[in-house]
């Protein structure tokens, strides 16, 4: 057995962070991922001399360990922030709409976008600020909030059922996974207070420059064997014993600690029995994702990025540049718990598609589409449904060396690439502080040992 060996299974974004974060507090690590490529919920494909990622993750300004992270793997310039927010919001039928910041100091650094919103009537706009100031009071970490909706709190505090249609679910169903009338309000309020209301500059919008095999994957197998890590792909790993052994297709190793770093609907299939808490587990549910990728013959967004309502499409982003196309452009539309697209065809989703992106986009119209791809992933988070606060575990369990990680985990935030990263930290700082002649890493909440070097 290896001094300080941890052992890692997953290579998503949790398995990554820990890995790293393992390294860099002295430990020894080798990461097992089964599928032959990294990145877990975030990876690219090739298609056609393209690359596509399999959903289009964006990052705020408030993300700072997933910021750190990418700094500490030397590829934070590959994440452009934009200077201030601003999204467009295109709509069906009526005045666009537009969602911006100004300098001024939280909140009133959003008093002028909502009061001009005009998806929204004036007395809804008045109405939004006023919940706006009266949800900057929660405490997300309240317990009582996540026994709760957010249409509950919203519906009696004014908001009209546009003004959650057209305002509020269009922040919400993107970060939640989930409309307002099934999140959970302890959810909603962490995103709106901590991504919105909290800090002026905490919304700016991050949109990853290149795919996300050169985002993640590359630089993090990088960082990992230049520490001296060990990454296995195509090593599934098929079970974990109580005494940390890990047993997977090329034969067994034994390791001082691991961290059990895969989705919650996977985690049971590979842990020691008894070890999480299958009920809980099978409650926390899974919402879908559906992204379709069009790559047009001209360009057909001005922006960077765009929202939309009253359509078939809610989020819109250019990724030419980042796919490497030489013509035309490459748009990425994401749908966000597409509880109606997860189970549809290509021709079926591609039917719902284009003509909203028509009507949104009216170079659309005359543009001849090159190509279409659409991803399904029908497990891509938890249900962030009220109740599931207590559902999350901890990274630490009942038998002492395994740990647990995974955006699904409790870290307080919703299921984003945030969350991934923090968990991946905690666990690596629980696994390494139990090690047999470690030095216990400082408290430092979610900042990796790479940020206090």
């Amino acid at each position: 057995m290896s001094q300080g060996r941890v052992a890692i299974v997953g290579g998503g974004l949790a398995g990554l962070a820990a890995a790293v974060e393992c390294l860099d507090l002295g430990a020894s690590v080798t990461l097992y991922e089964a599928r032959s490529r990294l990145g877990g919920a975030t990876f690219s494909f090739d298609r056609k001399g393209l690359w596509l990622d399999n959903g289009q993750h964006v990052a705020l300004r408030c993300c700072t360990a997933y910021v750190a992270f990418l700094r500490r793997l030397g590829v934070e310039h590959l994440l452009p922030f934009q200077p201030r927010l601003r999204v467009p919001v295109l709509r069906g039928n009526g005045r666009p709409g537009l969602l911006s910041r100004t300098g001024l100091p939280a909140p009133l650094h959003l008093a002028g976008t909502l009061l001009r919103y005009a998806p929204l009537g004036m007395s809804e706009r008045l109405a939004a600020a006023r919940a706006s100031m009266a949800l900057r009071k929660l405490d997300p970490d309240d317990p009582s909030l996540d026994e709760r909706t957010f249409t509950d709190w919203l519906s009696e505090h004014g908001q009209s059922p546009n003004a959650i249609a057209s305002l509020w679910n269009l922040i919400a169903l993107p970060t939640l996974n989930l409309p307002a009338d099934e999140a959970s309000l302890a959810g909603a309020v962490r995103v709106f207070r901590t991504g919105l209301l909290d800090s002026n500059d905490a919304c700016d919008i991050g949109i990853p420059a290149v795919p996300f095999v050169q985002l993640h994957a590359e630089p993090a197998v990088e960082a990992i064997e230049q520490a001296g890590g060990t990454v296995l792909t195509s090593a599934p790993v098929r079970s974990v014993t109580a005494r940390h052994r890990v047993v997977h297709d090329g034969g067994t190793d034994d390791a001082e600690a691991v961290i059990l770093a895969v989705p919650h609907d996977a985690v049971a299939a590979v842990a020691p029995p008894g070890l999480v808490d299958l009920d809980a587990l099978e409650a926390l549910g899974t919402s879908p994702i559906v992204n379709v990728h069009v790559h047009y013959d001209r360009r057909v967004l001005d922006e960077p990025l765009a929202a939309a309502i009253d359509a078939n499409v809610q989020w819109i982003f250019d990724r030419t540049e980042a796919a490497g196309a030489r013509e035309g452009q490459v748009v990425a539309v994401s749908l966000s718990h597409a509880v109606d697209e997860i189970g549809a065809s290509v021709d079926e989703v591609s039917s719902r598609c284009l003509p909203a992106l028509q009507r949104l986009l009216p170079r659309a119209r005359d543009a001849q589409v090159l190509d279409l791809a659409v991803t399904h992933e029908p497990r891509a988070t938890f249900r962030a449904a009220p109740g599931t606060r207590k559902l999350r575990p901890g990274t630490r369990t009942g038998l002492d060396g395994i740990y647990l990680a995974g955006a699904w985990t409790d870290t307080g935030w919703p299921a984003t690439m945030e969350g991934a990263v923090r968990s991946g930290i905690a666990a690596a700082r629980a696994a390494v502080a139990g090690l047999p002649g470690m030095a216990a890493p400082e408290a430092a909440g979610a900042v990796g040992a790479w940020e206090r070097q």
